[in-house]
């Protein structure tokens, strides 16, 4: 039987930090059951187009984590951006975060806003939904935060923990919502992005830089583990195992090592993801648009066009799916239409022909953080840790994250694990 001192599952960014922080001369294998590297961090090129599986830009918080994976893509342009967001409402588009900019609403929609927003009744939520509603108060959460996130999530926001987007979620106290009709603030943690011009794998194969690839096992999948004999199997044979290291989504890893769990804690959405490309430039200068309407088909539109300076409009359009939703070749292709009609509907298509289309759908996409979810990942982690097996990342730790985040926590675990 074989033997390695750690087993890495998936090589994504969170795989693939492990590796890399490990080094060369340790003893590990990295398992990845699909036919290349990069996860959900993948990039397609077609017909002049580049496009990720969906939009990932890098917002970096520590410049050390940065400067060292840009020095190992040498000759790469790294695109720095100042982010331009909008939320499509009435018909125009308002600056984003839309709690901050409620000025820029229709007078009567604005006031109804500001009124609420004064008056809301100020309690200590149990939930996401009831947070939306003391903290902003009825207009802005039903205007916005609440259809926009039903349809990102596919879910009911009572069911997600009060703090379910972390420090990912736009908070604006009332004092900064006033001050900002004369001067705007948006800043947020991601005012500001980095992007190569080949696009997010090219942060992969940085990664990869560090990492033997004679020890990355692509197109095997791991089938499951003896936590008591330390043992994993594959599509291909059995490993021995001193620690090994997940980022597999934590339910698929709690199944597959036999731990008893809830299977209705671990709820999640779907992406389906529309990359298209069309014949000519669309509106200039946006990065992404929001849009909370319930008969728009789509939640976020992002433009690489803006970020290359390239003349032809390059989109990716992401619509929330539920869970167990089937998105087979006929859903797609109505999907398609739908996201083709609603693209014109509100002017961002306008006589434009579409010349390229890539179609993805991630699942999971974002995890239903719960309070359930919370206990139960933070116990079973600890059962988990005492057999020598430890699960990270996104889905991993079952939670809402960076992918930056996913780096600092892959390079935490080895130093701990390393002892130092």
């Amino acid at each position: 039987m074989e033997h390695v001192d750690y087993l890495i599952v998936g090589a994504g960014m969170s795989g693939l930090a492990v590796a890399d922080r490990l080094g060369k001369e340790r003893s590990y294998l990295v398992l990845e059951a699909d036919r290349e590297v990069g996860g959900y961090c993948k990039t397609v090129r077609q017909d002049g187009f580049v496009w990720d599986y969906s939009g990932h830009f890098f917002h970096f918080r520590h410049p050390e984590i940065e400067a060292e994976l840009v020095a190992r893509m040498r000759d790469q342009r790294i695109l720095k951006v100042e982010k331009d967001s909008r939320v499509y409402y009435a018909g125009k588009m308002v600056d984003f975060p839309f709690q901050k900019n409620i000025h820029q609403l229709p007078l009567d929609e604005f006031l109804e806003c500001l009124h609420d927003l004064y008056f809301r009744e100020e309690r200590v939520p149990d939930s996401f939904l009831e947070m939306l509603y003391a903290k902003f108060g009825r207009g802005i959460a039903e205007k916005f935060l609440i259809p926009y996130n039903e349809k990102l999530y596919a879910t009911d926001l009572g069911k997600l923990d009060v703090d379910a987007m972390g420090r990912f979620f736009p908070h604006a106290e009332l004092s900064e919502i006033i001050a900002g009709f004369r001067k705007s603030d948006n800043r947020s943690y991601n005012a500001t992005f980095t992007y190569p011009e080949g696009g997010a794998i090219q942060y992969v194969h940085a990664l990869l830089g560090g990492v033997d690839e004679a020890r990355v096992a692509l197109g095997e999948r791991l089938l499951a583990v003896d936590l008591a004999a330390k043992v994993a199997t594959t599509t291909r044979r059995d490993i021995r195992f001193e620690h090994l290291i997940s980022s597999a989504p934590f339910d698929a890893l709690l199944r597959l090592a036999g731990v008893h769990h809830d299977p209705t804690i671990y709820s999640y959405n779907q992406v389906e993801v529309w990359n298209l490309g069309f014949d000519r430039k669309g509106p200039p200068g946006y990065h992404w648009v929001y849009f909370p309407q319930r008969d728009v088909s789509f939640y976020r539109v992002g433009f690489y066009d803006n970020i290359f300076g390239s003349d032809r409009m390059s989109l990716y359009v992401e619509l929330g799916r539920r869970a167990h939703d089937q998105v087979d070749d006929q859903v797609a292709e109505e999907s398609l239409a739908a996201v083709l009609r609603d693209l014109e509907r509100v002017g961002l298509v306008d006589g434009h022909q579409l010349v390229s289309k890539h179609h993805v759908v991630m699942n999971p996409a974002y995890v239903h953080i719960t309070v359930d979810s919370l206990r139960d990942v933070a116990e079973k982690k600890a059962l988990l840790r005492e057999h020598g097996v430890h699960s990270l990342g996104r889905y991993g730790s079952w939670t809402y994250c960076s992918i930056e985040d996913n780096i600092v926590e892959a390079r935490a675990l080895v130093d701990q694990l390393l002892g130092g």
